[in-house]
C-alpha cells in the first residue's frame, strides 16, 4: 500500500471499529469491506461502493400478498403501507433527547428522477451493516435473534401508549420492503449515524432486481 515503515494507519470496517488481533476473526468476514485509515475518524476522501448479495426472506413470498388482503377487506391498502415506512422512523426517533421530527413528503416533481415519497426523520441513524441487515432481511423487531446487527439494535418495547406515539405500528417481517414495492419501484436509504461523519446510502431498485 506503500506505506512508510515509520507511518501509524489502522483498518476498520465501514461502521468504523478498528480490527484487532482479538476482533480480527469476528469482524474479517467474506465480502466484508474495510478501510485503511491514518486513524478511526479519518474523513473519507471519495465515496465507497459495496454491492449486497441476499436471497430474500420466506416471508416475502408467505406475506406478499397483504396489502391485496385489505384491500378484499374492502379497506385503502396504501396508509398500511405508509405507516410501514413510518415506522422506521418512530423506532429511531424513540429515545431522543430533545424534538423527535419526522416528515412526510409526496414529491411530485423529477427532483428524485421520478415523483417519490420522502420520510425523513432526526433519528440515530443506522450503520452500514444496519442499512445491510434491513435489506438482507427484515424479521420482527421483537424476535430478531442471532449475531445480525440489527436495523432495531437496542430496541425496547415501550410502555402502552397510543400506537402513534411509539414504534408498534408494524407486524409484518418484511413490511418496509413490501411497502415499498407497494408504493413504487425502488428504495433510496440515506442515514447518518449518530457521533458519525459517514453518510451511508443504499439503494434497493426493481430494475436492479
Amino acid at each position: 500500500f506503500g506505506i512508510a515503515a515509520a507511518e501509524n494507519f489502522v483498518i476498520t470496517t465501514t461502521n468504523r471499529k478498528e480490527i484487532t488481533e482479538d476482533n480480527f476473526s469476528e469482524l474479517v468476514q467474506d465480502g466484508v469491506t474495510l478501510y485503511l485509515l491514518q486513524s478511526v475518524d479519518q474523513m473519507l476522501l471519495s465515496a465507497t461502493k459495496e454491492r449486497i448479495d441476499f436471497l430474500p426472506h420466506y416471508d416475502t413470498l408467505v406475506k406478499s400478498g397483504m396489502y391485496e388482503y385489505y384491500a378484499s377487506e374492502g379497506q385503502n391498502p396504501l396508509p398500511f403501507a405508509l405507516a410501514e415506512l413510518i415506522d422506521n422512523s418512530l423506532s429511531a426517533t424513540s429515545r431522543n433527547a430533545g424534538i423527535r421530527s419526522i416528515q412526510i413528503k409526496l414529491l411530485f416533481d423529477d427532483s428524485q428522477g421520478k415523483p417519490a415519497v420522502a420520510v425523513i426523520d432526526n433519528g440515530r441513524g443506522m450503520t452500514s451493516k444496519q442499512l445491510n441487515n434491513w435489506a438482507v432481511y427484515r424479521l420482527s423487531k421483537f424476535t430478531r435473534k442471532g449475531d445480525f446487527e440489527s436495523d432495531h439494535s437496542g430496541y425496547v418495547r415501550p410502555l402502552p401508549v397510543p400506537r402513534s406515539l411509539n414504534s408498534d405500528i408494524s407486524y409484518f417481517g418484511v413490511g418496509g420492503k413490501q411497502a415499498v414495492f407497494f408504493v413504487g419501484q425502488s428504495a433510496r436509504m440515506i442515514s447518518k449515524p449518530a457521533h458519525s461523519q459517514d453518510v451511508h446510502e443504499l439503494v434497493l431498485s426493481k430494475e436492479d432486481f
